[in-house]
């Protein structure tokens, strides 16, 4: 009785539904190792499609539908094994197994349960995080073409502190992706530039048809600010999942670089230290001292720093990347883009398949409240296996800042031309 013990608990675990078929209910027997064949069969189709279609299958594990069926299957295989498990424990008798041998047949097969429920319930937690995630940050949409080869992506750093009215961007990049290789190239914008132009049937044309050029009032970090003072301009921006202030930043963006930006990312930059705990921190070599703190008393006296960020490479937690991102510390804006910048890539680098699905609630949770975004749902698919290439290949970065370009004057053949040399070079061109 004892080897028979052992093997029915064997055969529940290797194949759910034998152990009833040899020794207890075989229609109950029949319709387990059924559905234990057919878990089996869906495992093996999804490897299959995720090796041939990968896009196909993230695709469907971006949807909300296709995640509310995964967490439904998953509830009916966890039930199903614990009732086959317990009515494998009922076939074993342990009361007639040998004493000594009692608690480990009985501990076995608890313990294999405890390891796949525990193992479907945590995905399945997962799967409604996402659902959460999903309807609160993407909208509705189908599927966009690239434009020239090229998705483009304006991508904001949203700065909506306690002595500013409103939220400003301090930083405002554009990343350009090769819809084919996902090699991409990052052009930033100095948040104090000047005589922006505004694209063809812009809004912003009528009260700035010679663009956005009234001195130091007028600068492109402003805009935001502006488009949400004057929502008149983009009636249609909030249905579309955007906002006027995006939408006004968006074209005067369009405007400078001559590139068609089909969505937006708004990161915000008073939250996102909690996305970087979520990640685990993140790692940034440093490459001076950098002090660090508020910049002035309330009545106008310098302020002392509290603390230093030291020289080297350091791993920050995520109050400590806001600072190193937002300090003002005997440096420049210039400056500061270029730690913004060190933050975003560095937390691009965290956002690993493995290290997100392990930490994934409390990245769902810190992502919902951080990020904000018109990119459709459909669109997840893509973008996330464009990222892993992306991943995989140098990001060159061009940054359209002084001295090399005239942020009160901007040169826009210049920086146009540049554009152009950086997304052509972003693709290579076939062998022979």
């Amino acid at each position: 009785m004892t080897k028979r013990a052992w093997w029915l608990v064997g055969m529940n675990i290797l194949i759910p539904g034998s152990a009833q078929i040899v020794a207890g209910n075989r229609k109950a027997g029949r319709f387990g190792l059924a559905t234990t064949l057919l878990f089996w069969v869906l495992v093996v189709a999804a490897a299959v499609v995720f090796a041939l279609r990968r896009t196909l299958l993230i695709g469907l594990f971006t949807n909300p539908i296709a995640l509310g069926v995964l967490v439904a299957v998953l509830a009916f295989y966890v039930a199903l094994w614990i009732v086959l498990t317990l009515d494998t424990l009922r076939l074993v008798r342990l009361v007639r197994v040998m004493p000594a041998a009692r608690g480990f047949v009985a501990g076995l097969a608890v313990v294999v349960l405890a390891a796949v429920t525990g193992t479907a319930g945590y995905a399945g937690s997962n799967a409604i995080s996402a659902i959460g995630l999903l309807h609160q940050d993407f909208s509705d949409g189908s599927v966009a073409p690239p434009i020239d080869g090229r998705y483009n992506i304006l991508l904001l750093g949203g700065d909506a502190g306690p002595d500013r009215m409103g939220l400003r961007p301090d930083s405002i990049s554009v990343v350009s992706i090769d819809a084919e290789t996902g090699k991409a190239v990052i052009f930033g914008l100095p948040r104090n530039m000047e005589e922006v132009p505004f694209v063809q049937g812009s809004p912003m044309l009528g009260p700035y048809p010679d663009g956005y050029d009234c001195g130091d009032d007028c600068l492109i970090s402003y805009l935001y600010t502006y488009g949400e003072q004057h929502p008149e301009l983009y009636p249609k921006a909030v249905e579309q999942g955007s906002q006027p202030g995006i939408e006004a930043t968006r074209d005067a963006v369009e405007g400078v670089l001559g590139l068609t930006l089909q969505y937006y990312v708004l990161i915000d930059m008073q939250g996102f230290s909690n996305l970087i705990d979520a990640l685990g921190g993140i790692d940034i070599t440093v490459a001076n001292r950098l002090p660090y703190g508020a910049n002035s008393f309330d009545d106008g006296r310098h302020a002392p720093p509290i603390g230093y960020i030291e020289k080297g490479t350091q791993h920050m937690d995520g109050q400590t990347a806001l600072w190193y991102a937002r300090s003002r510390y005997a440096t420049t804006d210039y400056d500061r883009m270029r730690r913004q910048r060190e933050v975003q890539e560095a937390i691009l680098k965290q956002f690993d398949p493995s290290n997100v699905l392990l930490k994934f609630q409390a990245v769902a949770a810190a992502g919902g409240k951080v990020v904000s975004t018109d990119i459709p749902q459909p669109m997840l698919g893509l973008f996330i296996e464009l990222a892993d290439k992306t991943q995989k290949l140098p990001i060159e970065k061009v940054d359209f800042v002084p001295p090399e370009y005239n942020n009160v004057h901007p040169d826009l053949a210049v920086i146009q031309a540049r554009v152009d040399a950086a997304t052509a070079l972003a693709t290579p061109t076939p062998a022979g």
